[in-house]
């Protein structure tokens, strides 16, 4: 199994596709950016480039608060979150207060905040933090929710992003908004990866709901926009290819695993001025660059 750098989990976690978008950023001599995801969510690809340093800095920016407490959290008190993890009381009644606190945020601490959130996305099924308890409120299912709760491995990944918290930065702005504000370092480059969420199903699987036309006018900020080097992904919807119509984009299939496992239909999409490589060792994008050629048939048709 693939070790990850983030502690958190998350619908769609994009952490797979990070050899593609290190394949974008060498392409186009990017190489030493600065990273801006303006949807941070769970950030799987962002600490991939800045454990391997693939990037000089990544900039998190989410609009839902307690994602943006998690991140803050991490680069300005690590060692509460160790703390917390390692002393986690891992029953029932702590993940009701938990769930509370996430679904108050204001009547409490930024911290109090960041690790009821991580508590829950480690505790809840497929890291949703608006759906159930893995194994239930009686605990009589199959998994128990200390399944995915491995206190040492998960203190580890806080620690390991810890040490390279200087080249952390977070923010807790609306998407639309951010995309105005964001200024890059002076004499560096920006490269944006935008993964919003999913169309049609955000409400089940996210703190902040997205419409359709939230989506439309999102597709034209970033159109419109000053920034140059951006990506978009996003879960097949015709809507979305209409949406960014004059953009070069293309479609393949990813497994998801959101209470069930499934392929889904995916889209990626380049601003005008990224140039797309030829190839990547993600094989379910390189098969739609490169499709494989059909074997020859052992019976002649002459």
């Amino acid at each position: 199994m693939a070790r990850y750098n983030t502690p958190l989990r998350y619908p769609g976690g994009k952490q797979k596709l990070t050899p593609f978008v290190v394949d974008v950023i060498e392409r186009n001599n990017l190489s030493g950016c600065q990273y801006v995801e303006p949807y941070a969510g769970g950030a799987g690809v962002a600490m991939e480039l800045l454990m391997d340093d693939v990037v000089s800095s990544v900039y998190l920016n989410d609009f839902t608060y307690p994602v943006y407490a998690f991140w803050k959290t991490i680069k300005y008190d690590p060692d509460f979150l160790c703390a917390r993890i390692l002393s986690a009381s891992l029953t029932v009644e702590e993940w009701l207060k938990r769930r509370e606190i996430v679904r108050n945020p204001e009547m409490h601490s930024l911290q109090e905040v960041a690790y009821s959130f991580f508590y829950l996305n480690r505790c809840n099924r497929s890291g949703v933090v608006g759906g159930g308890l893995i194994g239930g409120l009686q605990q009589n299912g199959t998994w128990k929710m200390d399944a995915r709760f491995s206190r040492n491995d998960l203190i580890g990944r806080v620690e390991r992003i810890a040490k390279k918290a200087d080249r952390i930065f977070v923010s807790n702005m609306d998407a639309e908004a951010f995309i105005e504000a964001y200024t890059p370092p002076k004499g560096v480059d920006a490269f944006f990866y935008f993964d919003p969420p999913y169309i049609g199903r955000s409400a089940r699987l996210y703190l902040n709901d997205y419409s359709p036309e939230d989506h439309k006018r999102l597709a034209v900020s970033i159109q419109a926009s000053r920034h140059k080097n951006w990506i978009v992904s996003y879960d097949y919807d015709a809507r979305i290819v209409d949406y960014y119509v004059k953009q070069k984009q293309f479609e393949y299939q990813l497994q998801y695993n959101a209470a069930a496992v499934y392929k889904g239909r995916e889209l990626f999409i380049f601003s005008d001025c990224l140039h797309i490589p030829e190839s990547t060792s993600f094989r379910p994008i390189n098969d739609v660059l490169n499709p494989p050629i059909p074997a020859p048939s052992l019976f002649a048709t002459d």
